[in-house]
């Protein structure tokens, strides 16, 4: 399975349907705001997809969605999960797995997802160097917990899996979340992991709503870093009654009913260099594929 860049995208898509507005129609429906094929991170469907993973795959194609990005593949062989994505006509050009499972299982994971075509190993999650100076392991203690020196090891980490992933044809990358952005000893996390991953090794998968929660702005680094981060991910927060922290984010919304503006950011994004946009939404007031289609038809309607 080939990585579909937003130049494939166009290039193909302009080739098969010169002289048809019907397919043209059809086309933006299924693009987002950066002429994108609309994504979805399965972490959103996390509890469906245990149960009926390929009917789940088939849904969310349903809504519009033309990509998505693994969050765990439930027990599922390569052929099953190669037939499932087939038939609903869905591509995966991404999957996540956090430090703690790439550090136990490297090899396997690679070799799993290169059997897929998966493009792009996404590291969601980092690592703490010396985990048994923590009393819990628990999230809240875990994005509490990082120091420069987690995630400048972090940072070596990621180059040496850089280069395997890049010896087997792939692409590796890091997703961030909440803590990347407030300075310790004046230097900001985030930056430090752009100063210290070789770019030929190393992309960035930047999560707009972490970073918000996390007190960054992601039209910042979007200028700053615009070859550096080559994927988005698109989520929306409630307006919080209470206090909001990198441990104590605010609950989620669906696209366009919260408290996120996406305008400046796909102004941004769209002279950055994004290959792939997810929309992730990690909780629901409603059926989730209600609340998905909302977030799809969101992608849809979006107008700078």
């Amino acid at each position: 399975m080939t990585t579909y860049s937003r130049r494939d995208f166009l290039r193909t898509s302009s080739a098969a349907l010169v002289g048809s507005s019907a397919l043209l129609s059809g086309l933006r429906l299924h693009a987002t705001p950066l002429g994108l094929p609309i994504g979805l991170q399965l972490y959103s469907v996390r509890d469906l997809l245990p149960h009926d993973f390929a009917g789940t795959l088939r849904q969310i194609a349903s809504l519009g969605y033309a990509e998505v990005e693994a969050a765990g593949y439930f027990q599922h062989s390569v052929q099953q999960v190669r037939a499932a994505l087939n038939s609903a006509g869905l591509r995966l050009p991404s999957a996540h797995y956090s430090h703690d499972d790439l550090h136990r299982d490297f090899d396997r994971i690679l070799e799993f997802n290169h059997s897929l075509g998966v493009q792009t190993l996404i590291c969601s999650f980092p690592g703490i160097k010396n985990p048994s100076r923590l009393h819990t392991r628990s999230f809240q203690t875990l994005v509490q917990s990082f120091r420069l020196e987690d995630w400048r090891w972090n940072a070596e980490e990621f180059n040496r899996m850089g280069e395997k992933v890049k010896a087997a044809g792939m692409q590796f990358g890091y997703h961030n979340h909440t803590m990347e952005f407030a300075p310790q000893e004046g230097v900001v996390p985030f930056q430090e992991l752009m100063r210290l991953t070789e770019p030929s090794l190393v992309t960035f998968e930047m999560d707009c709503g972490w970073v918000k929660v996390g007190g960054g702005d992601p039209v910042y680094y979007l200028k700053r870093y615009p070859t550096r981060i080559s994927m988005l991910h698109i989520k929306d927060f409630k307006k919080s009654t209470k206090p909001v922290s990198v441990a104590a984010p605010p609950p989620p919304a669906e696209l366009g009913r919260g408290t996120e503006d996406y305008h400046p950011i796909f102004a941004a994004a769209s002279r950055a260099n994004i290959q792939h946009c997810f929309v992730e939404q990690e909780g629901f007031d409603m059926p989730p594929m209600q609340a998905l289609k909302v977030d799809a038809d969101y992608m849809r309607s979006f107008r700078a």
